[in-house]
């Protein structure tokens, strides 16, 4: 099994949409590294942190699971949706997706001010400078050092 971190802006979709809709398709991303992330490396089962960005006090609030394998991502071909690619076709699609499950809320925000000041989590992705990927990998250490910070609070 695999760990991850995806993120998200709460007011696109956030981890209570998630909760209420209990799937969705991972969709929009477009950047090449996350797309093969998702589309090499992801399996059904791997366990994903849910994390809130682009907010006043970003973080890690919630847990979900893969429960499919990648596919096509369906917005590259609609012309009136702002992540279509006139370069995508049926036949080549350039973009994936995956399905994930909501698991759980946290039972608080894990921010990323606290993730920074815990020197165990040195070798998280989310933590070096100039990372802006929407997803990335999370270390077996690091997950559950992560899920320790979520019960000491």
């Amino acid at each position: 099994m695999n760990y991850w971190l995806m993120k998200c802006e709460p007011d696109v979709f956030s981890i209570d949409d998630l909760a209420r809709q209990k799937v969705e398709g991972w969709y929009g991303i477009r950047n090449y590294q996350a797309r093969n992330m998702m589309r090499d490396a992801m399996r059904i089962g791997d366990q994903v942190f849910f994390y809130h960005s682009n907010v006043k006090v970003p973080g890690i609030v919630g847990l979900m699971e893969v429960i499919s394998k990648p596919y096509p991502d369906p917005t590259q071909f609609d012309p009136d949706h702002r992540y279509f690619d006139p370069k995508a076709t049926p036949e080549q699609p350039r973009w994936v997706q995956v399905d994930v499950q909501y698991i759980r809320h946290t039972r608080r925000l894990i921010s990323l001010e606290e993730l920074k000041k815990d020197d165990s989590l040195g070798e998280l992705p989310l933590l070096r400078r100039g990372n802006r990927l929407s997803i990335m990998p999370v270390g077996k250490s690091d997950w559950q050092r992560i899920l320790e910070l979520e019960a000491a609070n």
